[in-house]
């Protein structure tokens, strides 16, 4: 077929081979997935995130648009699994030029992407806001947080100092330098849970300094945390205020006579499992998040804004192709 094609076409440039070759490598199914992202991301697009990203230049209307640029972002990170930059402009040179004939070099791609956090912020949003599923629980929700490692605690952290510090993951039995992602999500049986928001804080900040800061104004709702969102006083308090309830594994308390804990011992027991039991499910909404994204790596980012389109455009990828795939 290839050849028929060489013999009956004038191809004058290696680009129109490219082109050619394209056509035929991508299977259909593939096809109408980029057509649809593309078409989506054209329409929230014209409406939100035009304002994010706006020139006030002579290049106002560049050739490659802002709209190719997220989509083919969102298609290969997800479709292809393609989690560095450079594997992302490979496989569009290779696979995709036919589709963005007007791609241009690398490096104009990987300045052009790292002008879009805050694009991809509102894009992440405005895709948790309109496709919540109808299955949530709207009174109850789960907490956790997960690091976003930028590099080892062993090393002296020097990427986006501004946003990132040394903390550490209790659960990985690591320090490190970076950042720390918080979800707050609405619980649904049987299935993963749906992230009503998610709060960045630097790796060192407490997460029940997060849940003050953030979440403490949220009225009529059954909260499902771990022991670091523990705080007796604080959640009594909100109780009476915004009838908000905190429901944690028990911890032991420091210095108490051992004939106690054993008389306790049973119903903490029980208590600590039900809680454990319940909130589970974000830890595996963490770990879904780590598998199709590889999101909690960050090693190979070198400034800010790309720290930042590192986790918003993952987080957008991740819900974007959930709602197609559905």
């Amino acid at each position: 077929m290839l050849k028929y094609l060489f013999k009956t076409l004038e191809i004058n440039t290696l680009r129109q081979i490219h082109q050619i070759m394209s056509c035929c490598m991508i299977p259909k199914v593939k096809e109408l997935k980029l057509i649809s992202i593309y078409l989506y991301i054209c329409d929230i697009y014209n409406s939100d995130l035009k304002h994010t990203c706006q020139r006030f230049s002579n290049n106002s209307e560049p050739e490659f648009t802002d709209q190719e640029l997220l989509t083919i972002y969102l298609f290969a990170m997800h479709e292809e699994q393609k989690f560095k930059i450079k594997q992302i402009y490979n496989y569009t040179l290779d696979y995709l030029l036919s589709w963005f004939p007007k791609l241009p070099s690398y490096e104009a791609f990987n300045m052009r992407l790292n002008r879009m956090s805050e694009t991809f912020r509102i894009l992440a949003i405005s895709i948790l806001d309109k496709f919540q599923p109808s299955d949530c629980q709207l009174n109850e929700s789960l907490l956790d947080s997960m690091p976003i490692i930028t590099c080892s605690g062993k090393r002296s952290g020097k990427v986006a100092r501004e946003i990132t510090d040394k903390g550490f993951c209790s659960t990985k039995g690591m320090y490190y330098y970076g950042l720390k992602l918080h979800a707050l999500g609405f619980c649904r049986p049987y299935k993963l849970p749906f992230p009503e928001q998610f709060v960045l804080s630097a790796a060192s900040e407490n997460d029940l300094n997060v849940f003050k800061q953030a979440w403490s104004d949220i009225e009529n709702r059954k909260f499902f945390g771990d022991k670091i969102y523990l705080d007796h006083e604080y959640f009594q308090c909100l109780a009476k205020t915004s009838n908000s309830f905190m429901l944690t594994p028990i911890k032991g308390v420091k210095g108490q006579p051992e004939v106690i804990k054993m008389f306790d011992k049973a119903a903490n027991d029980l208590f600590s499992t039900a809680v454990s039991k319940v909130r589970q499910p974000i830890e595996s909404l963490f770990n879904w998040l780590i598998e199709i994204t590889d999101i909690q790596r960050a090693s190979k980012v070198r400034s800010t804004k790309g720290l930042l389109v590192h986790i918003f455009g993952r987080i957008a990828a991740a819900f974007i192709f959930l709602i197609f795939n559905s």
